[in-house]
């Protein structure tokens, strides 16, 4: 070869950036692995005590003798009645689990029930649990739903008239006459099966146990050798916001750490990226169980911004020099209108700077709000951030208009509806798209497999238009059509 060639031949190559990783991805999610989702593996709470009456679970209480539902009055800041013939808001209380019998009850306005400071009416008014706030839920050994309510002062709860509720009774009988009894109604379609509840309903000792049990078989180094040989390029990891803290801030338990340096090694020694995910925030961005909810409520906002950034800052400097990281989400799904815009942006411009400290080659990825939101609002703010990605989240289910689609419809909606809208949030100029979940299971009952397989297809095929790349959710889960693992070893999707 002539000398002079190879000279120009090398200088070309030292003009072209390196590029460090497999772009676009095709990863999956390991949900459920570090920040629990009970409904991808409900047996994780078999044995728990009373696990119905977790942190979270909304419940209503009927008095027998009235007739009538407990009701705090306004919502909140007031006193306790009995005078509902049915129950909406107003009449329904979230627990926050002290142990398997003792609880706090939280009013719809976010007060707690308790015992004025003196005497014994009963009230919604307190902004924090003590001693005065704390209620026993007694259950009945016949009838677990009919119960009593033990106040801090030893008396039970009693529906003396519609408008006037103390504790300041001792009865021991169960019949409906009794003042005291309550028929409890728990709100399945709204518990809350998450790390919060897992952890402080199993108690520190267990709970490290049965997660450390959990992280250890549910993702092992013979999965990411599965995920390598199949097809996948990288894993997008969820995490929660206690994986930073030393000591583990109770109720959740240390170890989850340990796992993800484990992801790393084992992504390093089988060719694949690591996108760490920010699943969990303190406070929480959305109300639901991924998020490490304890209650439900969307509580994260300015004031949490700081201790959010020192999350990502950790994260960042414990991995930048490392081979596989790819990526670093700075929070997943947050929700709209509860978390405001400008909020928001405040936190992905400080988020953005803490990686940039430790590392100038990871993507930031920023998560598109969920709810009333438009889908571009964030790509003129990204565009002025370097080698960034817009998440979106892509599901034909959680929607009504989903429940009625035949298969051909579902398909239709992928190549034409999702393709718009990522072509919409995919700009040559600014930063790069990114499905960060997508699953093979829809809303339709019944289907065929040859359907599956055109549906997965189809959103693989419109998906794998994404310059940065998609994550199916999840790897693993009971739900078998949510599983990737599952879907590709029974031929649903072939990479």
């Amino acid at each position: 070869m002539d000398y002079h060639y190879l000279l120009f031949a090398c200088f070309l190559c030292s003009c072209v950036p390196s590029v460090s990783f497999a772009q676009p991805y095709k990863a999956v999610s390991l949900g459920n692995w570090l920040v629990i989702e009970g409904w991808m593996k409900p047996s994780l709470f078999d044995h728990i005590p009373n696990k119905d009456l977790l942190d979270g679970t909304q419940v209503q209480f009927m008095s027998t003798k009235l007739q009538k539902f407990l009701c705090s009055e306004n919502g909140g800041g007031s006193i306790l009645v009995a005078n509902r013939s049915s129950a909406s808001g107003w009449e329904t209380f979230r627990l926050w689990r002290i142990n398997e019998t003792f609880f706090n009850l939280r009013a719809f306005n976010k007060q707690f029930v308790g015992l004025e400071s003196e005497g014994n009416q009963v009230t919604a008014v307190s902004n924090t649990t003590g001693d005065r706030q704390t209620i026993q839920i007694i259950r009945n050994n016949g009838d677990p739903n009919r119960v009593r309510l033990q106040a801090s002062n030893g008396q039970f709860l009693q529906a003396q008239s519609e408008t006037l509720v103390t504790a300041d009774y001792g009865g021991s009988a169960w019949e409906d006459s009794d003042p005291t009894i309550f028929k409890m109604i728990i709100l399945a379609d709204r518990t809350l099966r998450g790390e919060y509840q897992i952890t402080n309903g199993y108690g520190p000792e267990k709970a490290h146990k049965v997660l450390q049990d959990h992280r250890n078989s549910y993702i092992t180094e013979k999965d990411f050798r599965f995920m390598s040989a199949n097809g996948l390029n990288a894993v997008r990891v969820p995490v929660g916001w206690w994986i930073a803290s030393d000591p583990t801030p109770k109720p959740f338990v240390h170890g989850s750490l340990e796992a993800l340096d484990k992801a790393f090694t084992w992504a390093e020694k089988y060719g694949m990226k690591v996108i760490v995910d920010l699943h969990a925030i303190r406070a929480s961005q959305n109300g639901n169980e991924h998020s490490g909810a304890r209650d439900g409520y969307q509580e994260w906002g300015d004031s949490n911004i700081q201790e959010t950034v020192a999350v990502i800052d950790f994260i960042a400097a414990r991995y930048a020099e490392n081979p596989s990281l790819a990526a670093i989400e700075l929070m997943n799904e947050p929700m709209a209108p509860g978390i405001n815009l400008d909020i928001l942006k405040k936190y992905y411009q400080a988020g953005y700077n803490a990686v940039r400290k430790h590392t100038q080659s990871a993507y930031v990825i920023l998560s598109n709000r969920l709810g009333p939101a438009d889908a571009k609002e964030l790509l003129s703010f990204a565009s002025t951030l370097n080698r960034v990605a817009i998440d979106v989240h892509y599901y034909n289910l959680f929607s009504d208009s989903f429940n009625n689609m035949n298969p051909q419809q579902n398909i239709d909606f992928v190549y034409n509806q999702r393709a718009g809208d990522l072509s919409a949030v995919t700009n040559a100029n600014g930063p790069l798209s990114f499905v960060g979940e997508w699953t093979g299971e829809w809303a339709l009952k019944g289907a065929s497999k040859e359907d599956y397989k055109k549906f997965a297809k189809a959103q693989e095929e419109v998906y794998g238009r994404a310059t940065f790349g998609w994550a199916y959710w999840a790897y693993k889960c009971e739900d078998h059509k949510w599983s990737l693992k599952w879907m590709i070893r029974n031929n649903y999707i072939k990479l």
